[in-house]
């Protein structure tokens, strides 16, 4: 057992602490930290993967963060990874967010010590508003944005008393000149024998949005694996995977996550040939809606920093990809990926060096 600055360490085997991670998740608000994700991620997207929980335990012996940790290898290159990143919007420890200080130290000590299987560590979207980069002793590689629509106990109808005449009037009457010309449904999935169908219109309506383009949100192993977490998350109550059908026919999907409290806008698809009634403008506004209605404490659009989201988000919340690793060695390595990040003609070298 290793001692950081305020919590001693074990390296754990995966499956030994399932019920601490999932409290401990729970107290960090963010469902990418679950055991559960992590354990599709590994099933769908790196069957060989062998994870390590960092858990972090304080003076009386209690589990207080867990990284959950495996060594990525291509080549010659070796670096400590965070299980489920790719697919995650945010990650990081699972734990309280006053605890997260603690265990970026527990975890700089076990880098510093060798214990982990590499020196070199990058960790992907943590929230920036914790100094991960200090704290680690590391730097900050990329910032992405990530939108948030705050609640903390406000009604729907006063959060758009604070908006502009325009974006209450598009809020309502987009929504009513639908429902005046079509027969309109929002259709939550609620049951496991839904999930199959409104995961495939989902999948879809999405392919169809982007027809041409090149988004890999639904390629075929990613589709697996968010199929595969769909089926967790419903079973604990976490999916909202919304579908809304004119006339019987489905031509918006919107898929997303409710966790302690937060509301997180995922994924979505629409059918192009409804874009003049504006499907997904007025399946996002029911979908944020029913987040006050319901009383979460915040809508989260996740990253990227498309206009939609800041018509409608309060504050960004960013998140940062952070390297770090000890020594003289360890330093330059960090500083020369951190060039590789900031040169647009090398930053797809690195993108390439550490691909899934």
């Amino acid at each position: 057992m290793a001692r950081g600055s305020h919590f001693t360490i074990d390296l754990e085997q995966d499956g030994e602490l399932d019920r601490e991670w999932g409290a401990l998740a729970d107290r960090s608000g963010n469902v990418f930290v679950t055991p559960e994700w992590c354990a599709a991620w590994r099933d769908q997207l790196a069957p060989d993967v062998e994870p390590r929980l960092l858990a972090c335990r304080d003076a009386d012996g209690r589990v207080r963060a867990i990284w959950p940790l495996y060594v990525h290898r291509r080549g010659p290159l070796r670096v400590v990874r965070l299980v489920g990143h790719g697919p995650a919007d945010e990650l990081g420890p699972a734990c309280a967010p006053e605890d997260r200080a603690p265990a970026a130290a527990a975890l700089r000590r076990a880098l510093a010590r060798g214990v982990l299987g590499s020196r070199l560590l990058l960790v992907e979207r943590v929230a920036a508003d914790t100094p991960w980069p200090a704290l680690l002793g590391g730097r900050a590689l990329r910032r992405e944005a990530s939108p948030v629509v705050p609640i903390a106990g406000q009604t729907w109808e006063a959060f758009l008393a604070t908006q502009s005449r325009n974006f209450r009037e598009q809020a309502g009457r987009r929504r009513r000149r639908l429902e005046r010309a079509h027969d309109v449904e929002f259709h939550l999935t609620r049951a496991v024998g839904e999930l199959d169908d409104d995961f495939g219109a989902l999948v879809a309506l999405h392919r169809r949005r982007w027809a041409g383009g090149d988004s890999e949100a639904f390629d075929a192993g990613r589709e697996r694996f968010h199929r595969a977490f769909a089926e967790r998350a419903l079973e604990r109550g976490w999916l909202r995977l919304w579908v809304l059908r004119i006339d019987g026919e489905p031509v918006a999907a919107w898929h997303g996550f409710r966790f302690a409290g937060v509301d997180s806008f995922y994924q979505a698809g629409r059918d192009p040939e409804w874009d003049r009634w504006s499907v997904g403008s007025v399946l996002l506004t029911h979908t944020v809606r029913c987040a006050f209605e319901d009383g979460m404490r915040e809508y989260r659009l996740l990253r990227g920093d498309e206009g939609y989201k800041g018509r409608w988000a309060g504050h960004d919340r960013p998140v940062d990809i952070v390297a770090a690793a000890p020594g003289p060695l360890g330093a330059a390595a960090v500083a020369t990926a951190a060039r590789m990040a900031a040169s647009r003609r090398l930053r797809p070298l690195m993108t390439r060096a550490l691909a899934d």
